[in-house]
C-alpha cells in the first residue's frame, strides 16, 4: 500500500492537504468522497515530495528531526516492522510537511530500499551523518540504539547551538539599542537644545561646539553612513562566499584573542560529538572522520581534519595527527589519545565533547557577565558627556550673570 498526496475542497469549499494510504489514487479519491471532501488531486508522495523538497526542507527544523527520530527509534525497539512504525510516526506528526517526509521515506522502503538509501532523497532534511550510521545501524542489525544516538545528538547540537545565541542575544540587543539611544540623542535631542544657545553672541565651549559639529555631520551624513554599511556589508558577504576569502577570513578568526577560543571550542565540541555517535555506531574510521569533518564550520580546522584523515589512512593514529595542525584543543587531542591507547575512544570522544561544551559555556557566561556592564557604563559616559556639553553653556550664563 502505498502513501498518496492528495489537495480536497471541503463542504465550505476550503483546500485540505494531507496524505492517505491506498493501493490506488482511485481508492483515495473514493475515500475522500466518504469523508465528504472533494478530491482535487491526487498523486504519489514520492513525487509531490520531491518537487516541494526545498519547500519542505526549510519548514522542519532540528527538533523535528529529533523527535521523529526517537519516535522511530522507540517503534523499532518495540519490534514494530520498519514499514510500520514509519507509518505509525507520520500518523502522529502533526505537521504537514513532516507528515510528507516520512510518508516519502515509507514509500521508497516498501518498494524495497534500505532506511538509509530512503533518507538519502532527502539530504538537507537528513544529513550524511543520519544516513551513514543508519546504514552501519541496519548492517549490524542495531538500528533502534542507533536511531536513539542520532536523537539524542541531534538534540545535544541544538541544544549548544541555542545556548551559543542565546549567549549572544543579550550583548548583540544591548549594543543595538546603545547605539540607537546615543544616535536618537544626536539627531533628535541635541539639534533642539542646542539652538538656544546659537541664538546668543556668545562664544559656546570647545565641548559643546565638538557636539554640535558631530550632531549635524550624523543628521546630514546619517543615512548616507548607514547605506555605506549596508552595502560595504552585503559587499562582505557576496565576497566571503568565495573559498579562498572565506579561508582567509576564518583563519584571521582563529586569531582573535577571545573570538578564536570560541571557535574552537564551538567546532571541536562539534567534531568529536559527530565522530563520537559515527564510530559508536562502527562506521569506519576514515569515514567517520570525512563525515565529521563536514561539520566543522571553520574551513582552516575543517582541512586539518581532512588532513589528519591522511594520515590516519598512513597508519598514524587520530589524536596525533590532529595535534599536527595546533587547532585543536589540547586537552580534546589528549582525550582522543588516551581513547586510542585504552580502546575506549567512543567514550573520551563523547567526554572530549562534554569537556568542550562546558569550557564554552563557562567563557560565553564570563563574556556575558562582562559585556554587559562594559556596554552600559559606555552608553553612560557617552550621555554624561552630551549632558555636560548641553549644560556648559548654561552653566557659563550664570557664571556672567553674577
Amino acid at each position: 500500500m502505498a502513501a498518496w498526496d492528495y489537495v480536497a475542497l471541503d463542504a465550505s469549499g476550503r483546500e485540505q492537504r494531507g496524505v492517505l494510504e491506498g493501493d490506488s489514487a482511485r481508492q483515495v479519491r473514493q475515500t475522500l468522497r466518504e469523508r465528504a471532501l472533494l478530491p482535487v488531486s491526487v498523486e504519489p508522495v514520492r513525487e509531490s515530495a520531491k518537487r516541494s523538497f526545498e519547500w519542505l526542507g526549510s519548514r522542519i527544523s532540528s527538533s523535528d528531526v529529533a523527535l521523529l527520530t526517537r519516535q522511530l527509534a522507540t517503534l523499532v525497539r518495540a519490534a514494530l516492522p520498519l514499514e510500520e512504525a514509519l507509518l505509525a510516526v507520520s500518523q502522529q506528526s502533526e505537521k504537514p510537511a513532516v507528515q510528507r517526509i516520512v510518508a516519502a521515506v515509507r514509500a521508497r522502503v516498501v518498494e524495497g530500499e534500505s532506511l538509509a538509501e530512503a533518507l538519502r532523497g532527502f539530504p538537507r532534511v537528513f544529513p550524511e551523518i543520519f544516513r551513514a550510521t543508519i546504514a552501519a545501524g541496519e548492517q549490524s542489525g542495531k538500528l533502534d540504539t542507533v536511531l536513539e544516538r542520532l536523537a539524542d545528538y541531534t538534540e545535544s547540537r541544538d541544544q549548544l547551538r541555542q545556548r551559543v545565541l542565546g549567549a549572544l542575544l543579550y550583548p548583540i540587543v544591548l549594543t543595538v539599542m546603545c547605539i540607537a539611544v546615543i544616535s536618537g540623542l544626536l539627531s533628535f535631542v541635541v539639534p533642539k537644545v542646542v539652538t538656544v544657545f546659537e541664538s546668543g553672541n556668545a562664544e559656546l565651549p570647545m565641548l559643546t561646539q565638538m557636539l554640535i559639529v558631530t550632531s549635524d555631520a550624523l543628521r546630514i551624513a546619517g543615512p548616507w553612513i548607514l547605506l555605506a554599511l549596508t552595502v560595504g556589508t552585503v559587499l562582505f558577504l557576496r565576497w566571503v562566499r568565495a573559498p579562498a576569502a572565506r579561508h582567509r577570513v576564518d583563519g584571521w578568526l582563529l586569531r582573535l584573542p577571545l573570538a578564536g577560543r570560541l571557535i574552537r571550542g564551538f567546532n571541536s565540541a562539534r567534531f568529536t560529538r559527530t565522530l563520537s555517535i559515527l564510530t559508536g555506531s562502527a562506521v569506519p574510521v576514515l569515514e567517520a572522520l570525512r563525515i565529521a569533518a563536514g561539520v566543522i564550520s571553520n574551513l582552516p580546522m575543517r582541512e586539518a581534519v581532512a588532513a589528519a584523515a591522511e594520515r590516519v589512512r598512513e597508519g598514524a593514529p587520530i589524536g596525533r595527527s590532529l595535534a599536527a595542525s595546533r587547532l585543536f584543543p589540547p586537552m580534546t587531542v589528549h582525550l582522543i589519545s588516551s581513547g586510542e591507547t585504552s580502546g575506549r575512544l567512543e567514550d573520551m570522544l563523547s567526554r572530549a565533547a562534554d569537556n568542550q561544551e562546558r569550557e564554552l559555556d563557562g567563557m560565553l557566561t564570563g563574556l556575558v557577565g562582562l559585556l554587559g556592564p562594559l556596554l552600559i557604563v559606555g552608553m553612560g559616559l557617552i550621555v554624561l558627556v552630551i549632558v555636560f556639553a548641553m549644560l556648559m553653556p548654561i552653566f557659563e550664563m550664570n557664571t556672567l550673570v553674577r
